[in-house]
């Protein structure tokens, strides 16, 4: 497939995963106003996928189409960030009756968003017109996401001792994945050759340094070491999360191809 498709796949998956990731709070968020946020938070990054999907399709040609793409694939043909894929059960969870831990959604949330908006910014100078537009679009819900995990970063992590703890614990568990955001892939290098992006991630790194650095030191939180194991999610190389995550997803779809409602 051409480099530029797989950038582009690269992104919707992105959003893709995290999207049916978070949205498995539906329902079991803390308290009504966050489930709501974070289902609608949901909704825009999976809106995000669907652009990037039909884009893709409608290059692809051959009857490809969203649907396809999105449910019809299989983990190792994926290239989200390894990150995204994750469960919210982080290290505080250990044997708790719940699996999830929202100080794990929220750090995610927060280092991702920093991360996203940056890159839809970058992309909003793309030379493809498509795309650009695309971009333009998601940097304003990508704003309103950033403003949401910030939020509760600094509230919970200058909070009580219980939730500093939980949220210093979740961002020891998480930071080391997000090395793969500046890891330039072959994808990324081949969509730079061909002004499909203006940069590499690398490229905004201090920028996205300093967005957590000033919230950290808001919250109270320190900033953990990322050293360790580089995942390599957008290289397709997964952890074992992600084909759980899309038997869940594409279960339905799969068990009716083509059907219709």
């Amino acid at each position: 497939m051409d480099a530029s498709l797989n950038y582009l796949l690269h992104l919707a998956d992105d959003a893709l995963v995290l999207g049916q990731r978070n949205a498995e709070w539906c329902g079991h968020g803390p308290v009504i106003e966050e489930d709501i946020a974070m289902a609608n938070i949901s909704l825009d990054l999976i809106g995000q996928a669907r652009l990037l999907y039909q884009l893709v399709a409608q290059r692809m040609g051959q009857g490809t189409t969203e649907d396809s793409l999105a449910y019809f694939r299989d983990a190792h043909e994926f290239r989200n960030h390894t990150l995204l894929e994750l469960p919210h059960a982080g290290p505080q969870v250990g044997h708790a009756l719940s699996e999830r831990d929202y100080a794990t959604t929220l750090v995610r949330h927060f280092l991702y968003s920093a991360f996203s908006l940056l890159r839809w910014d970058s992309l909003c100078n793309s030379q493809d017109a498509d795309l650009a537009a695309i971009a333009a679009k998601s940097v304003k819900e990508l704003r309103y996401h950033l403003r949401h995990a910030r939020g509760w970063l600094v509230r919970l992590g200058d909070g009580t001792e219980i939730s500093h703890a939980r949220m210093q614990a979740a961002l020891d568990h998480l930071m080391p994945f997000t090395q793969e955001f500046w890891t330039a892939s072959a994808d990324e290098q081949a969509a730079l050759a061909s002004g499909l992006i203006p940069c590499v991630a690398a490229d905004w790194q201090s920028d996205w340094d300093q967005l957590v650095d000033d919230a950290l030191l808001e919250s109270t939180l320190q900033r953990p070491s990322a050293i360790g194991h580089v995942s390599q999610g957008k290289s397709c190389v997964h952890s074992e999360h992600l084909s759980y995550l899309l038997a869940d997803m594409q279960s339905l779809a799969r068990a009716h191809p083509g059907a219709t409602w």
